[in-house]
């Protein structure tokens, strides 16, 4: 027999925290749906149901983002890690290289699955200052030859966002906003692909989400020996339905979209998300205990990144931490100290829980 329990504030980067009422209504609707007399965990993806389903969540989406009508958008499995390869397997000629602006451990991910495809050119890489900031505009060395410009607009290790999109000219400019995805208002004009793994900040892990400019999918490579499921145009023609899609991954997305609509739309979460951010970052500045890693005209909104005087230190405050209440908060090996990954769904509350902890930890170990 379950035992109930309550809900920790989850800092976790991915898979992170849903909106409680989206849970709370699969939950309610999760042995039946209503009407239909089963679960959408055991019903056909060709049947009306779920069909309305994508049908709406797509719409959702469009509303949300302003998509243009000459983009797709698709529900595809396989997560942003299987888009590093994708995307130069449809559109990096074998002869032609392509951009890359490399400012953490996603970005560098993505630069080696292209290689093994045809040609990259590093436009900026911050390896060197541990991916402490993103590049401004002028520290771009692109090519007015490149295929595609490749860039990640939110590293969740490291802690930086970039503020702006990159003007790439002619360039097509794809984007892996995985952990920033619907965080703000997003100009989907700028952008020719976009992709989001979903469990990050709109959705359970299973499914991603691609918006493509449609004239760009006519102008794909032309590889016959392209995987027929690797293959962006087979995707769009059957509108996500090639073959099974995540079904129930698609059904809790449709749900965040509607949640996020309910509380305003992109403008309305991002008032949110710069209201819990602040009041984070605030804290660390407030006196010197506590150390940010990015710089501050880079530091992200959604996975905020921050060292203590010590590891001994660290270990000790994610150890009491969790014990409190607070879970999740350990950073990467990479970066160590800590990561508060605050993503729509995370409650202001909990930011507050995080300040008062880490004021009373200070008070006691500083």
């Amino acid at each position: 027999m379950a035992t109930a329990t309550a809900r920790v504030f989850n800092f976790a980067a991915g898979p992170a925290v849903l909106p409680l009422p989206v849970l709370e209504e699969a939950q309610r609707d999760l042995v039946s749906m209503p009407g239909v007399g089963m679960s959408i965990l055991e019903m056909s993806h060709r049947g009306k149901f779920f069909e309305g389903v994508l049908q709406q969540t797509e719409a959702d989406i469009r509303t949300l983002a302003g998509v243009p009508d000459d983009y797709k958008v698709l529900f595809l499995p396989g997560g942003a890690s299987l888009q590093f390869s994708m995307v130069p397997l449809n559109f990096l000629p074998r002869d032609g290289s392509a951009d890359y602006i490399v400012t953490g451990a996603w970005s560098q991910k993505a630069v080696k699955e292209a290689k093994k495809v045809g040609g990259v050119k590093i436009a900026y890489t911050g390896e060197a200052a541990n991916f402490n900031q993103v590049p401004a505009q002028g520290d771009l060395k692109l090519d007015p030859a490149a295929a595609f410009v490749s860039f990640t607009s939110n590293e969740t290790i490291h802690g930086v966002e970039f503020k702006y999109v990159p003007q790439t000219g002619n360039v097509p400019l794809v984007c892996d906003t995985s952990s920033d995805m619907f965080s703000r208002p997003l100009d989907v004009s700028k952008h020719t692909l976009i992709y989001a793994g979903a469990q990050k900040n709109i959705g359970p892990a299973g499914v991603v989400v691609v918006i493509v400019k449609d004239e760009w999918l006519k102008k794909r490579v032309d590889d016959p020996k392209l995987p027929t499921m690797l293959n962006y145009a087979i995707h769009a023609e059957n509108t996500s339905m090639y073959n099974t899609p995540p079904c129930f991954a698609i059904y809790i997305m449709g749900l965040v979209m509607k949640w996020l609509l309910s509380i305003g739309g992109l403008p309305g979460i991002h008032a949110i998300n710069e209201r819990k951010a602040a009041r984070l970052y605030a804290e660390i500045d407030r006196t010197g205990y506590y150390k940010g890693h990015a710089q501050k005209d880079c530091r992200s909104l959604m996975n905020v990144t921050f060292r203590l005087p010590s590891e001994e230190l660290e270990a000790k405050f994610a150890k009491e931490a969790k014990a409190a209440g607070l879970d999740g908060l350990k950073g990467h090996r990479s970066v160590g100290g800590m990561r508060a990954s605050l993503y729509n769904a995370f409650p202001e509350a909990g930011v507050d829980a995080l300040v008062q902890f880490m004021q009373e930890f200070e008070s006691k170990n500083g």
